[in-house]
């Protein structure tokens, strides 16, 4: 085939495949009001989130348009959840799990909400100051973590409680207040998204032109990667949490 070359932008990062965000977590071992051991239930708005478990035994508890659903954890299992199932991940034993996390940048800026209590979500500064966590991974942070993972539990179970009895209106209400919450964020996460998932999947097009163009110079550009956690043993939504910082496609969690 003729014409002129077909150019990859360089410059761009390089991310994991698919611009997916990556960390590794250690279910909370703390008990809540209802007996459960386990994390903070949450939902994201744009993002899917996948558990692969590598370790231990619990469940992730959903709450979605499919209703109330406890799916088990076991070494090998995996289970996703789409934007706007709210999922409580519960311990059953030493329970680990590999996180993959679509548009990689996208939670960690604020995609995900707890489910506090009506009216904590109905006041942004009360949210925020609830979902707030003290820097670091000691006492006080886990205090912190804590009080916070009681509150969105005491918000999940009237969700759980309703759905369950057939009224889905407080989930759907709780899916809009969400939404009302993030959306001043939503430049933000456009520019991240463009930048990490959209310019990656960008990339493999620029790429199969070059092919079609018999041109393939970006092989030119190949190269491996490496990466470490970069913080061990922090305070996640589900639980104690190991985070990469992959510069250009994941931000820190900063006080998480």
């Amino acid at each position: 085939m003729s014409g002129r070359p077909v150019l990859v932008k360089p410059g761009l990062p390089q991310p994991l495949p698919g611009a997916v965000g990556l960390s590794h977590l250690s279910a909370y071992d703390w008990e809540a009001a209802d007996g459960v051991c386990g994390g903070s239930p949450h939902l994201h708005l744009v993002c899917t989130e996948a558990y692969v478990v590598t370790g231990g035994r619990g469940a992730v508890q959903t709450l979605s348009p499919d209703g109330y659903r406890e799916i088990p954890l076991e070494p090998g299992s995996i289970a996703w959840f789409t934007p706007g199932t709210v999922h409580r991940m519960v311990q059953g034993g030493e329970l680990r799990i590999t996180v993959l996390m679509q548009n990689s940048g996208l939670p960690e800026a604020g995609d995900a909400v707890f489910t506090f209590p009506p009216e904590v979500l109905a006041d942004p500064s009360r949210y925020a100051e609830a979902a707030g966590l003290p820097p670091g991974t000691g006492p006080e942070t886990a205090a912190a973590a804590r009080r916070r993972r009681d509150l969105a539990v005491e918000g999940y179970l009237g969700l759980r409680e309703a759905l369950v009895a057939g009224d889905d209106g407080p989930y759907l209400e709780f899916q809009r207040a969400a939404a009302r919450l993030v959306r001043d964020k939503v430049p933000t996460w456009r520019e991240l998204w463009r930048t990490g998932a959209l310019a990656t999947a960008e990339r493999t097009g620029a790429q199969l032109d070059a092919l079609a163009a018999g041109e393939p110079a970006y092989l030119g550009e190949a190269t491996a990667q490496e990466a470490a956690p970069t913080r061990l043993g922090g305070f996640g939504m589900c639980g104690r949490r190991d985070e990469y910082n992959l510069p250009g496609t994941t931000l820190p969690y900063g006080s998480e």
